[in-house]
């Protein structure tokens, strides 16, 4: 049977940036729910239909991932403005965004670009591209040498990933959750499954060089000119345990925000799947707030 979210309609939105794949389920105020590397909205499976008690959510795949077009432009202040646009068309003018990984990228550059769209942003186990880009360095970046790989010039890393996409996709699944269980055999094989064709490599591999490239220099750009994200801010990531992150989160958070709560959780960097009761009580305590 096809992985999905239980109680979620699955459609395709066309929008002049792209079509999209969406799982949408539940009513009440609107979140948006985005996904990272190397999944598709299931990542949310266990997560949305909680938070779908009280909210409507709207989980797509991001451009290039999962059953979603390529995209143009893979800087994160474009797929932003594309999840506003897909967030208008579904009748939402203000809603708000929730990102893992990579989706936390987007999320954070739609709160900062589009205020008016965006009441509440929640981001996990990430922090912004100019601020990871500093913080690696030394052997500090050994564990993210995948941001380093994918950031490189077409087409060194799409030959080098297309000649065994499962073992190189597979591995990050396999060791970035601290639940063994979190992912089932069915989840992981359509998460390969999107990821290994020509196709979804190049656009993972794009996104990962507008993380090294474009994003850094908005990023960097907002930071001279002293821009903070207004609006509540949740950002939650992994107890790192005995290993000494490179960074702090919060620190680096409190730059970015001006009204920031956070929640160090008991899960490996796929949160909302290592411990998704967590994660959605919290999301719902940033909602209710």
């Amino acid at each position: 049977m096809t992985p999905h979210i239980p109680g979620f309609d699955v459609h395709d939105v066309s929008l002049p940036a792209g079509r999209l794949r969406v799982a949408a389920g539940g009513a009440g105020p609107p979140v948006l729910l985005l996904h990272g590397f190397p999944q598709t909205h299931l990542a949310w499976r266990a997560v949305a239909p909680l938070l779908a008690e009280r909210f409507r959510v709207v989980c797509p795949d991001l451009p290039g991932y999962g059953a979603s077009a390529p995209a143009a432009s893979y800087a994160k202040r474009t797929t932003a403005a594309t999840m506003v646009a897909l967030m208008r068309e579904l009748g939402h003018e203000r809603f708000t965004v929730v990102g893992h990984d990579r989706g936390a990228l987007v999320a954070f550059r739609a709160a900062l670009d589009h205020p008016g769209a965006v009441e509440r942003v929640a981001v996990l186990d990430v922090i912004p591209a100019v601020d990871m880009w500093a913080a690696l360095h030394g052997t500090a970046g050994v564990f993210a040498f995948h941001l380093y790989l994918l950031a490189h010039p077409a087409d060194l890393p799409e030959r080098m990933i297309a000649a065994d996409p499962d073992t190189f996709f597979g591995h990050f699944l396999d060791i970035w959750s601290r639940r063994p269980t979190a992912t089932p055999a069915e989840v992981r094989a359509a998460y390969l499954a999107a990821c290994r064709t020509p196709e979804a490599i190049h656009a993972i591999c794009e996104d990962y060089r507008a993380s090294a490239t474009v994003d850094v220099e908005h990023d960097a750009a907002d930071r001279q000119a002293g821009r903070r994200i207004g609006v509540p801010v949740l950002a939650m990531w992994q107890d790192p345990g005995d290993l000494v992150l490179p960074f702090d989160p919060e620190e680096i958070w409190s730059t970015w925000a001006s009204d920031l709560r956070t929640r160090v959780l008991p899960g490996g960097h796929f949160l909302p799947e290592d411990c998704p009761e967590e994660v959605a009580a919290a999301l719902t305590d940033l909602l209710t707030s």
